[in-house]
């Protein structure tokens, strides 16, 4: 009896000692180090649990029973010290911290559309109104669909046109131009009539400058049908220019080559940027090329599935890049893909 006494006597000096300890707590980093002396693996009454196989087999269950409610009474007090450090640390925090609730907050900036794509939303609405379909095809290509179904078969003069990206795997390369996806449009509704567009990205291992890029973005336009002519691929993409550039835009219509258009031609701008003086951007010329087009030639037809003789069609091809140039009147095209915020803010 008298060392069941004596356990009970240990437990409440080490309850009194323990919470005399914790009153004299006033920050929170010391109450971690209460915690560890206390209700920690070495603290007094853990040691206590430790020592109770020593005692004998009757004053186990009574010792256990009040180590039990000293630890549980010693962590209430921690948790109850905690709530008076923590709402003291908040008192302290609105007195001497400078806060002005009445202050508006921050706002959030928005995101926003960069010019490329803006530019691309508004062709993309302007040849809806036409009457065109976007359609999508793959920006990795086989070099038959490149060149050889464009009437560019191998080794053929014309496809050192392009600096192409070639892959790894033969006959596999990064698509040039969007031009390869006439072959994909045709092949997939022969011999229904075509009126569609095909928007996507085109790389070329070019000269960086203030004109080009590696990367850039093309629209192919394709019109495949009955009694299709030249003078309607003219008035189309007369129609669609003064809506992208405005009514007083200068255009004109010059004679040129591409191996999958006869008769072929380009079409160029005046340069907004310069005003016809003579630029950087558009080469000292005063007039900037936005498209090459032409009548789709007979080989390419048949590739894509239409008999020459009876349907035709015209194609064009524009970079986006150069067309936003034009719009926003700015002064190099590398400045899309610097991902320069001051630049992107401005549209």
């Amino acid at each position: 009896m008298a060392e069941k006494e004596q356990a009970i006597e240990k437990l409440e000096q080490i309850k009194s000692t323990a919470l005399a300890a914790l009153v004299e707590v006033s920050r929170e980093e010391d109450l971690e180090a209460w915690r560890v002396a206390h209700l920690g693996r070495s603290s007094a009454v853990m040691g206590v649990f430790s020592s109770m196989g020593k005692m004998d087999k009757d004053l186990r269950p009574l010792m256990g029973k009040a180590a039990n409610e000293v630890r549980q009474a010693l962590e209430s007090a921690l948790e109850e010290k905690q709530g008076v450090l923590a709402e003291q640390a908040l008192k302290k925090a609105l007195a001497t911290e400078q806060l002005d609730v009445t202050l508006p907050g921050r706002p959030v900036t928005r995101g926003r559309l960069h010019p490329l794509t803006q530019v691309l939303g508004r062709i993309t609405r302007i040849f809806g109104d036409m009457g065109f379909q976007v359609y999508r095809s793959p920006e990795v290509e086989t070099d038959d669909y490149n060149f050889t179904y464009l009437n560019m078969p191998p080794y053929h003069p014309a496809r050192d046109m392009w600096d192409t990206f070639y892959t790894k795997t033969d006959g596999v390369l990064l698509r040039t131009h969007t031009s390869p996806g006439q072959i994909h449009v045709m092949r997939e509704h022969a011999p229904e009539p075509i009126r569609a567009i095909l928007p996507g990205a085109t790389m070329r291992y070019e000269q960086l400058s203030a004109r080009s890029e590696i990367e850039f973005a093309q629209v192919e336009v394709l019109v495949v049908g009955e009694k299709v002519t030249f003078a309607e691929m003219k008035g189309t993409l007369e129609d669609f220019a003064k809506r992208l550039f405005g009514e007083d835009a200068r255009l004109r219509l010059r004679a040129s080559h591409f191996p999958f258009t006869e008769p072929s031609a380009e079409m160029d701008v005046g340069c907004f940027v310069c005003g016809g003086t003579g630029c950087p951007v558009c080469k000292e010329t005063g007039w900037l090329e936005i498209l090459g087009c032409g009548m789709v030639h007979p080989v390419v037809l048949e590739y894509g599935g239409y008999d020459p003789e009876v349907y035709s069609g015209f194609a064009a091809g524009m970079g986006i890049d150069r067309s936003t140039l034009m719009r926003y009147r700015i002064d190099d095209i590398r400045h899309f893909r610097n991902n320069d915020i001051r630049f992107l803010k401005q549209f």
